[in-house]
């Protein structure tokens, strides 16, 4: 049932965006094809079949957190889905923009939550109730969401730190990411008992899962950092006309 409710709110929210891109069409198609890929991820985190294994599987839930959060925000971001209220009077989304898009603030918000949710305790208390393993997946996605908000800068972003801090932003970023990956990789012992007392799938151990899922999350992040690194250096290094022109399509 939560599969069918949560696969409804993203249709929905698809529907929304088609119908403002419909009528105002001046989002490019490349845009809309990015909102609509980052609305994929979401549902094959949450509501898909991986999302009935992550309680089987280390890797499985370690897939649904890079969707949540690495993969899923930037392209729904790429999508500038709240430029649809730039022709309305409603003053929300400058708000939140001047609010919640402070880099620092940003930046704390997902390192915090991927920290939180990876203390044995904490993550236990995600597996065993359906309520809390809601929250978990919903503080991933609204810390990404909040993570790549100065990457991206979407409207109606405000840039409040000079552009090139990105670049040490995004490589910061991957510093939780490679402790919590080094500490699951080079552990002997499995992090997570709970996966000991499931049945387990994929034909690996629960040691093995667990040094799957650390490696999947240390090279993901890493190349979609870089990747993203890369792309705002081609950006700075363009001769300011063409970058302009860019940022105008």
């Amino acid at each position: 049932m939560a599969a069918v409710t949560l696969t409804f709110v993203i249709a929905f929210a698809g529907a929304v965006y088609l119908r403002g891109w419909l009528h105002r069409r001046s989002i490019p198609v490349w845009r809309a094809c990015s909102f609509f890929l980052g609305l994929l991820a979401t549902w094959i985190a949450v509501a898909s079949p991986i999302a009935s294994w992550d309680g089987h599987m280390l890797t499985a839930h370690m897939i649904q957190h890079l969707l949540l959060m690495t993969i899923a925000p930037p392209l729904i971001w790429l999508g500038d889905p709240l430029i649809m209220a730039r022709s309305t009077r409603w003053p929300f989304p400058t708000r939140l923009g001047r609010l919640l898009g402070h880099p620092a603030f940003c930046w704390l918000a997902a390192a915090a939550a991927l920290v939180a949710w990876h203390v044995p305790a904490i993550f236990r208390l995600g597996m065993q109730s359906s309520t809390w393993h809601f929250i978990e997946h919903a503080s991933f996605l609204t810390t990404g969401l909040l993570f790549w908000w100065p990457v991206i800068q979407p409207w109606p972003s405000v840039e409040l730190w000079p552009r090139w801090s990105m670049l040490p932003y995004l490589f910061l970023a991957t510093l939780p990411c490679d402790v919590l990956s080094g500490l699951l990789v080079f552990s002997d012992r499995v992090a997570y008992p709970i996966y000991l007392c499931t049945a387990h799938k994929g034909g690996l151990s629960p040691l093995e899962d667990q040094q799957c899922a650390a490696a999947l999350m240390w090279t993901c992040v890493t190349v979609v950092f870089l990747a993203a690194g890369t792309i705002l250096s081609m950006q700075m290094l363009s001769p300011k006309p063409r970058l302009q022109e860019a940022v105008s399509i």
